[in-house]
Formats: structure tokens, C-alpha cells, sequence
């Protein structure tokens, strides 16, 4: 039997040749495969049309939607994110919040950026011991810091009550990410807001994450309504 679980994930191009490999260690005749995710996209239904032809689905969501969470943009150079990223804690009445970054190396960056503008932070990623990891979500989950710098290693299967903002430093390449990601800041029945930092060659990323999605990211107003959020 092989259980996957975040299968979007398993089957991305990095993961899925060696998916694939431990399937093919499997009895065929005996072969059992279950795959749970939240988002189907192609490399999903290829692979259940390949190695799953009469599988069963059991759909327990209706529609994947982005209910309870307003997104906006902000279009910026590269090097003005960090002028904007201090705005936004200026401005913003924040219970805790979760900034995304696309590497290792910017997570950590990012993180010691933000301590020298006088805000504490935690960082979370993969490189991070087990161990170490566990400790940081725990005393993040219980308050002990409002800010958490993180790559997408911490977009699945993580809920964390209090976070109702969600910024994403570095805009993600793909919807699945997006959705994930945003996805933080509106659990539990609670509002949140989505603040995406766009360079120019992010456009057309932007484009197609709303297209495909369905949705609407508009441009940052001056002043953000606490309603929306808190």
C-alpha cells in the first residue's frame, strides 16, 4: 500500500520520478494506492490515470474556495520590498502573521532584516532540524511571537489560529502554492488579508493565479479596513 498525503506536492516535478520509483516496488496485482490533497491539479490526474485508471474519488469539499480572505498587491522593486514590508507593520493591526519567501536563503535573510528594524520574528524552513522546527511552531502557536518568516515549507496542514495576515514577500510561481499560502489567514471562520509583493516580472504570474483560481487580487488601497481582518 502507498499513502500519499499533500499528493499536489508529491507530484511536482521535483518529487514525482521518485514517487513513481517506490510504485513501481509494489506488487502490481496487490497494489494499493491512496492519494489525499486539497487542490487536483494535471501531474495529479496524469498520475491516477496512469497507475490508479479505476480509482475511486471521494470529493468532501464542494469547491475549493478563498472565503474570509481579502488580497491585495503592491507592485515594488526588489529593493523597496523591505521599506514596504516596515510600512505594512506600521500600519497594519496585526494578531500574528506569516511571511512567505520563494528560498532558504531570502527566509533567513528576510528574518534578520526584520530584527534589525526593531521587530522580533521567527523563521521557519526546511534546512532547520526537526527538532528545532518543532519548538518554533510550538512557541509561534502559542504566541510567543507575532511574525514568522517562512518558506513553503509551512503552507500545508499547519493551522494556527491567530493569523490573520498572511504577506507574501515573494510572489509564488503557481496557484497551488498561492492558494495554500493565503490560505493561513482565513481558518477557523476568521477573516484575514493576502498582501502580495509583485515585482515587474511577477505580472504574469498574477494573471494567471487569478485566472486560475477565479479570483481578484486588487492593488493595496492607502488605508486597509480593520473589518476586513480583525
Amino acid at each position: 500500500m502507498c499513502v500519499m498525503d499533500e499528493a499536489d506536492k508529491l507530484l511536482s516535478p521535483e518529487f514525482q520520478p521518485v514517487v513513481e520509483e517506490l510504485v513501481r516496488f509494489l506488487p502490481k496485482e496487490k497494489r494499493q494506492i491512496l492519494m489525499f490533497s486539497a487542490t487536483f491539479p494535471v501531474t495529479i490526474l496524469d498520475f491516477k490515470n496512469k497507475y490508479m485508471p479505476d480509482a475511486v474519488e471521494i470529493n468532501l469539499m464542494e469547491e475549493l474556495t478563498l472565503k474570509g480572505v481579502t488580497q491585495f498587491y503592491a507592485f515594488v522593486e526588489e529593493r523597496q520590498k523591505v521599506h514596504c514590508l516596515n510600512t505594512l507593520f506600521s500600519k497594519l493591526t496585526i494578531n500574528q502573521a506569516i511571511i512567505f519567501c520563494n528560498s532558504v536563503n531570502r527566509v533567513e535573510l528576510l528574518a534578520k532584516k526584520i530584527t534589525e528594524l526593531g521587530f522580533s520574528c521567527f523563521y521557519i524552513h526546511a534546512r532547520m532540524y526537526q527538532s528545532h522546527r518543532n519548538r518554533v511552531f510550538h512557541d509561534f502557536r502559542n504566541g510567543a511571537c507575532r511574525c514568522l518568516v517562512s518558506s513553503d515549507l509551512f503552507t500545508r496542514g499547519i493551522d494556527i489560529e491567530n493569523v490573520n495576515v498572511v504577506i507574501n514577500f515573494d510572489f509564488p510561481k503557481n496557484s497551488e502554492t498561492y492558494l495554500h499560502r493565503i490560505g493561513r489567514s482565513g481558518r477557523f471562520g476568521h477573516l484575514g488579508i493576502a498582501i502580495n509583493m509583485l515585482t515587474y516580472d511577477d505580472r504574469f504570474n498574477l494573471y494567471r493565479i487569478e485566472h486560475e483560481l477565479g479570483t481578484e487580487i486588487k492593488p493595496i488601497p492607502s488605508h486597509i479596513d480593520e473589518a476586513l481582518y480583525c
